[in-house]
């Protein structure tokens, strides 16, 4: 980041300052202060530096207490910038974003097909590249890239065990760090969705909550006692493979009945195409299908909003099985909140209703109460905002951590 590769316990508060800006949005000295455990009078030196150097400024008063109103802070926007890629199976999706989450260049999409695709990792490579180069942005003042993409994801270790694999022998990670010299971090894909939501989202402030990533897929992302949980490897939240079905449909999984057989997007196309075969009448036009899951969800999502009928009764029964799905997460971790977000959601509040239904059929009533459900306010960004978060909870990777825990000058 910007102060990388200088050691010592100055660069490391100044990188924690950073951070909690970009994170809370505005901050008081006070606020700062009790949020990196340092003095008041120390906190305002490295506020009052940070000003100097341009990275953060005055943005006002606090709302009246009572008492003197505080100075609050910022950071400046378009002083430091992040690569955030978000993938899934078929498209990736890239954007250069500034520190309050604006993509300064416009969002990016690529086909880059992941399943038996042995060069996946290498044109991602040339693709952020290129990105980078038309940009006009100092690599420099790009703090690193944040990737989301789908498969097991060892995130610590920078391996994804179902996608992109690396002929040099190197991680995903030192592959892509080499390439773009800058720090590079990956995480699973409905983790990534599932921090946008917690840091900026539906999911803010809350302590327990279940983000579902609608989307070829289902996936989810889950918040527990304030934190994301990851499991003991990185791999939990595999939700579309719980066995909800005797449909003997084969999953991709290799399993059959999973709830990604009956309630994924791909399914969801799927069943579209066969309505229609059957003679299912549908403001959906002779174009569709066209041959591109990308274009046929979006004419999809299209004609849900026009309230086509058929269209409606195919999310309404998928949304029900994804519901059925979530009255286990229920019963199991007792959430106050599950958050519908990914690629889906572009179809709107559609999906909550039916979800409702299969919660009152099939959740006890005490569990369920207490437990909303509702739309994400980050839409189909959440992913890329997500990937640019996880750069920034890694602040200042390359730069020593003080180990003296008395509060010495910095």
């Amino acid at each position: 980041m910007f102060l990388t590769n200088r050691v010592g316990k100055k660069p490391f508060y100044k990188g924690l300052i950073f951070s909690e800006f970009y994170f809370a949005g505005t901050l008081s000295c006070a606020d700062l202060s009790e949020r990196i455990g340092k003095s008041l009078p120390l906190t305002m030196k490295l506020l009052n530096e940070l000003i100097q150097e341009g990275h953060v400024r005055e943005s006002g008063y606090a709302p009246s207490s009572g008492g003197r109103r505080p100075v609050m802070y910022s950071i400046r926007p378009d002083n430091l910038y992040i690569l955030s890629v978000a993938m899934d199976q078929l498209v990736t999706r890239v954007s250069i974003m500034d520190m309050h989450n604006k993509h300064v260049v416009g969002i990016e999409k690529f086909e880059l097909p992941l399943p038996k695709n042995t060069t996946a990792l290498t044109s991602l490579g040339e693709i952020l590249e290129d990105v980078i180069k038309r940009s006009g942005i100092e690599r420099e003042k790009i703090a690193g890239a944040g990737i989301g993409m789908p498969g097991f994801i060892d995130f610590k270790k920078g391996i994804n065990y179902t996608y992109l694999e690396s002929e040099s022998g190197k991680t995903i990670t030192q592959y892509l760090s080499e390439k773009l010299r800058m720090p590079v971090y990956i995480d699973n894909d409905s983790s990534i969705i599932a921090l946008a939501e917690f840091r900026f989202g539906s999911a803010r402030n809350q302590r327990n909550a279940m983000v579902l990533n609608i989307g070829w897929g289902i996936g989810l992302g889950m918040i527990l006692n304030g934190e994301l949980f990851r499991g003991h490897n990185g791999f939990a939240g595999e939700f579309s493979h719980i066995p909800l079905f005797n449909n003997n449909t084969l999953c991709a999984c290799g399993k059959t009945g999973c709830l990604e057989t009956e309630a994924s997007l791909l399914v969801v196309i799927e069943k579209t195409i066969e309505g229609l075969k059957t003679g299912r009448l549908s403001s959906l036009g002779k174009q569709f299908p066209s041959g591109h899951s990308e274009q046929d969800w979006e004419a999809i999502v299209s004609a849900a909003i026009r309230g086509d009928q058929f269209v409606v009764e195919l999310l309404s029964d998928t949304g029900y099985s994804i519901g059925r799905g979530v009255a286990i997460l229920i019963h199991l971790l007792n959430p106050e909140a599950v958050i519908l977000s990914g690629r889906g959601t572009l179809a709107g509040k559609v999906w909550q209703a039916p979800i409702q239904q299969a919660m009152n059929e099939h959740c006890i009533p005490r569990l369920a109460v207490n437990t909303s459900v509702a739309i994400s306010t980050l839409g189909y960004d959440a992913e890329l905002i997500g990937s640019a978060a996880l750069v920034m909870e890694h602040p200042l990777e390359d730069t020593a951590r003080p180990t003296n825990k008395a509060k010495e000058p910095v």
